[in-house]
């Protein structure tokens, strides 16, 4: 999907196995301007239907549900379509390994099932407007606990230019484009650009994808 922008309204799939859960996500989002719910699923195989059924802007995806978890289903949603959402990955720990591997299978962020409403609607907002990353500090601890151990090989590192280079390093730093272009001396315009090309010569979905990869490579280090 495209960046959600100014008046637009934020369409939102609830994906959990338990009701509760699920309508006290929904009160809290639908009372908000801006945010609609659209649609539920009790499994992760009824994600999948109801997401591209109703093509929503963000998904709100438990990593843990009967059928096909969390993970599958953000990989089968983000293969089956050609606008796929943002999927967040709703979770109790964050150091949960299966919020690493939705991560790296695609997902724009994950948020804590304990979070206060004012964190849920900051973040779904974040992800829709999808310029910058979702907790990136905890980005940072995932992949400090879970990535492989040394530099890997990275062949699209060769591929960066030094300006490419220096905004993927500012990306993994949690930074906006408007914050990025601030620091760099640029336009915004010119950080979008050169960010569609970093996210391109990685092969990345997203900001999230391409800085998991930077971290794993070794490109960019997590102490």
């Amino acid at each position: 999907m495209s960046p959600a922008g100014p008046g637009q309204v934020v369409r939102i799939v609830l994906a959990d196995d338990e009701r509760m859960v699920r309508t006290a996500l929904r009160v809290i989002l639908d009372a908000e301007p801006g945010l609609e719910v659209v649609g539920e699923a009790a499994t992760g195989a009824e994600a999948v239907s109801v997401v591209r059924a109703v093509r929503p802007d963000v998904v709100l995806m438990d990593v843990r549900m009967p059928e096909i978890d969390g993970i599958r289903a953000t990989e089968q949603i983000l293969a089956g379509m050609p606008e796929p959402p943002r999927i967040v990955v709703v979770t109790t720990f964050e150091n949960d390994s299966y919020v690493y591997d939705a991560l790296r299978a695609g997902a724009a962020g994950f948020l804590l099932k304990r979070a206060a409403a004012e964190e849920l609607v900051g973040a779904v907002r974040l992800v829709a407007r999808s310029d910058s990353l979702l907790y990136p500090a905890a980005v940072r601890g995932l992949a400090a606990e879970h990535a492989r151990r040394g530099p890997a090989a990275a062949p699209w590192a060769a591929r960066l230019t030094d300006r490419e280079a220096e905004v993927l390093r500012l990306v993994a730093t949690g930074l906006t484009n408007a914050e990025i272009a601030a620091r760099m001396g640029v336009g915004p315009a010119t950080v979008k650009t050169h960010v569609a090309s970093v996210l391109s010569k990685l092969g990345a979905r997203d900001r999230t994808q391409a800085v998991i990869l930077a971290y794993e490579s070794g490109f960019v280090g997590t102490g």
